[in-house]
This record gives structure tokens, sequence and C-alpha cells, in this order.
């Protein structure tokens, strides 16, 4: 690596001013974070199987009956929604060794984030949202009735229409807002590779 030495420039997502490399999560992934995180020892122990039981637990607890509603603004297109994804990169996670990808062209060197909105979480969507996020095909994902997909954007405002919602960044829980303003950062990071 020292006689090839080639360090190359990356994007950087911002959300309320704070950087992130890879996602950054609204809703029911922000909630997973947030409980997975309160318990470090069984995050350790039962890994990605932690966090389907925690994830599971929280739709049904409290996205079936009362999910945070937000409104998303894009372009000067509205949708509201229960949760949203924004990704700097691909894919959004990994379940062990398989990639979950949600957002369409999402890379570090876009110059622009992917976003989407699940609109609604209900029992009878979920049946057929699931099997689409483990086929590894963000595609497949978009294509879902209650998901919206916005690609190659550089701004995005979130707003809560019923009480504030939980927010992620590449996978740390920061907080409960009333708002959330999403950015790009292009080629802000230097990295080696």
């Amino acid at each position: 690596m020292a006689d090839h030495f080639q360090p190359r420039r990356v994007d950087l997502g911002r959300v309320n001013g704070r950087h992130f490399t890879f996602s950054s999560g609204i809703g029911l992934d922000a909630s997973v974070v947030e409980q997975v995180d309160a318990h470090p020892t069984l995050k350790a122990r039962y890994t990605r199987w932690y966090y389907t039981y925690v994830a599971v637990s929280q739709f049904t607890r409290k996205y079936l009956l009362h999910p945070p509603r937000v409104e998303v603004e894009v372009d000067g297109r509205r949708t509201e929604g229960v949760t949203v994804i924004v990704q700097n990169s691909d894919p959004f996670t990994y379940f062990g060794p398989r990639p979950i990808r949600v957002n369409e062209g999402a890379a570090l060197d876009s110059g622009t984030l992917s976003l989407s909105v699940l609109e609604r979480a209900s029992a009878r969507d979920m049946p057929t949202l699931i099997p689409r996020l483990f086929s590894a095909k963000a595609r497949t994902v978009q294509r879902h009735r209650q998901v919206a997909g916005f690609q190659d954007i550089d701004y995005a405002q979130v707003r809560a229409l019923e009480g504030p919602f939980p927010l992620q960044v590449d996978g740390d829980f920061i907080g409960d807002f009333e708002e959330a303003s999403y950015g790009i950062a292009p080629n802000a990071l230097s990295v080696v590779a």
C-alpha cells in the first residue's frame, strides 16, 4: 500500500449539520437502533437475531398502533410516511452475509443521496415488504406499493406530523427530533483504499 498510496475522495451525507458516511434512518429503523444499543450484551451475543427480535417487537408494539408520522419534501414533492431511509452508499446494511438494499442509486462518490419513505406500517404490507428487503435488489423494494423512492437528491426536509421522531446516523441513535434537514457534502472525506 505504501508503494501505491492512492487516497480517494468520498461524499458525506449530512443531517441537521451532522455528517454521516453510509446511511441515516428515521422511524422504525432508528427505534430499533435505540433499543439494540441500550442492551450491548444482547447485541454482542445475538447479533442479527437480536436486531430481528427488536424490529418485530418495535413494529408490533409501536408502529402498528401509533407510529411517528412524518412529511418528507424532496424537490417540491411531498409524501407522508412512518419510516425514512437515506443512503449515501450501497448496501444499506447486512443481515449476516446478505446485503440489504433499500435505495437505488446510492454511491459514495455520486454527489447525491437516495431516499425512501415507507408510507404506512400495517400487518398486511409487511409480508410483501420483508421478502423484498431480503432480495438484495433495491429495485424490488422500490416497487412496493407503500414505498416512495427518490434518487439523485442533494436536499430533503423531514418534518414531524405527530410528535418527535427517532433519528439514527451510521447505526448510532442520536435522539428525537421535530425536523431533519438532509444534504450532501461532495468529496468531503479522503480515504485510502
